[in-house]
Order: structure tokens, then sequence, then C-alpha cells
């Protein structure tokens, strides 16, 4: 089995570091188009998400693939390959350097790898996580390698705490914590994993949005807290994700739901 997950990672490195390398080329150079929700979408978020899947039918032709570009439906298969091909295309347009690619591994319709790679500023994540059983040594959450772990602070005005663009209707309330928007759900909930910020909240993330980073989150220390109806995983076999969306607040550790969950649970429920 270690030479299994050897062969997943790095094919994971290999292929986002190839995929990077031409963006780069692309970054700040393209005009948007608009996709029907009204996001951005490029012609190098199109050629990256073909390119990812290509590279997975050819090294594991058993594996199927979801992606925001491309099929929204899973199909039920046992491994599955979640994919954001540019997360954070509207940074990615702009000139802004925080965005990435995003690739989840599902197994029986829950995440259990995740890699994301950030071109620009040269990061790449990754985390394997079985479940939260604390005999489990298999789980881990890295930053170039290097173990990562959330923070064990109390808020304060000296610590951070995220939003997306649709949920700044929290600054409403007292969040006990400086406020940033980083335009990138993956980096959001990474910086948590990273132990740079506590927390951070997400009204519209899709299961591309999230795949990735669930197993590194979660085998860092942080805690994801589902604010809708429905969690995202597992997966289910037959249902079309694309229009799906789950608002999400992640934190670094459980005795701090008590502290955030209030403040921004009514996302929710709109």
């Amino acid at each position: 089995m270690a030479d299994f997950w050897t062969e997943i990672y790095n094919f994971a490195q290999t292929t986002t570091a190839r995929i990077g390398t031409k963006l780069l080329a692309d970054y700040a150079q393209l005009k948007p188009d608009f996709k029907a929700d009204g996001s951005l979408v490029t012609q190098a978020d199109k050629w990256a998400d073909q390119e990812i899947q290509n590279a997975i039918y050819d090294h594991f032709p058993s594996h199927d693939v979801l992606t925001e570009e491309g099929s929204h439906v899973f199909s039920g298969a046992e491994w599955c390959w979640v994919i954001d091909p540019i997360d954070g295309t509207t940074n990615f347009t702009r000139g802004i350097p925080i965005w990435g690619i995003s690739l989840g591994l599902v197994y029986q319709g829950m995440p259990i790898f995740g890699y994301v790679h950030f071109p620009n500023t040269n990061q790449s994540f990754h985390g394997y996580w079985y479940g939260d059983s604390q005999t489990n040594e298999s789980n881990g959450a890295f930053l170039n390698n290097i173990p990562i772990r959330t923070s064990k602070d109390e808020p304060s005005n000296n610590h951070f705490f995220n939003l997306c663009s649709r949920s700044t209707e929290v600054l409403q309330n007292n969040i006990p914590c400086k406020i940033r928007m980083l335009g990138v759900t993956t980096y959001d909930f990474l910086s948590v994993a990273t132990g740079a910020a506590l927390g951070g909240v997400e009204t519209t993330p899709k299961v591309w949005d999230l795949a990735g980073i669930w197993p590194i989150v979660q085998a860092a220390g942080g805690i994801f807290v589902n604010l809708g109806e429905e969690s995202p995983f597992p997966l289910q076999e037959g249902e079309d994700y694309g229009d799906r969306s789950y608002p999400t607040l992640v934190v670094s550790r459980p005795e701090l739901i008590p502290t955030f969950k209030p403040l921004v649970e009514f996302l929710g429920k709109r």
C-alpha cells in the first residue's frame, strides 16, 4: 500500500507542477468569459482541466474524474479524482498571485488524499486523512513536505479569520479576530491548516473546492463545520454536483466552534 501512496503523491506532484508551469505563462494574460453562474472561466481553466483528466486516465485507468469544467456527476466509482484546475480564477486573471490547482482523491465517496499547488507562491500542500482514530499514524498534512498543524491560540486582534466575498454580512457581528479575504477557497482554509488563521467561512463552495483540502485540513487538526442542510461528503452515486453549494466553516480546533459558529451560521440558512 505504501507503494500505491507513493505513486499517488508523485503523480499529483509532477502533474500539478507541469500544469502550473504552463499556467504561469498565462497568468494575468487571458481575457475571461462568464459561466452560467456568473463565475469566471478562461481557456487556461479548460486546458488545465483536460490535461489533468488525460493524465489521470493514462496513469489510473480504473479511476473516475469529477471536475469543475467537465462532468459534475459522481459515477459511484470506488476511486474518483475531484479536480479544480484553477481555484481562484478571478485572482489568476487580474494578476493577484494567490490561485492554485486542487486535486482530491476520493475513496468510496470520501476524500482521503489531497494535493493543492500554488504556482506563484511556490507552495504545495498535501495530506492524508483516513478518519479521526488516534491510533492511525497514516494521517498527515504537509506544506512543501514539512508537517503542518493548526494553531492552539485563543482568538485576538492579532489573529486572523477569513471571509469570502459572499460572506461579508458577517462583518455586522463582532468577530474576535482581524479579517482577511484572500479570494481562494482552498487557500482560505489551508491557512487554517498552517496555523496562519484560526478560522474561515465560505458561503458557496462546491465539492471541487473542498475535496482537495478536506484531508489536509483535518490531518492538520482543523475541523469542518457544515452550515447547510447537507454535507458535501460522502459523494452520492448519480448525483449532479454542478449547482450544489456547501456553506462551510473551518476552525483550528473543536473548542473554537462555539466561538465562531453562532457568528456565521446564518450563512447556511439563506
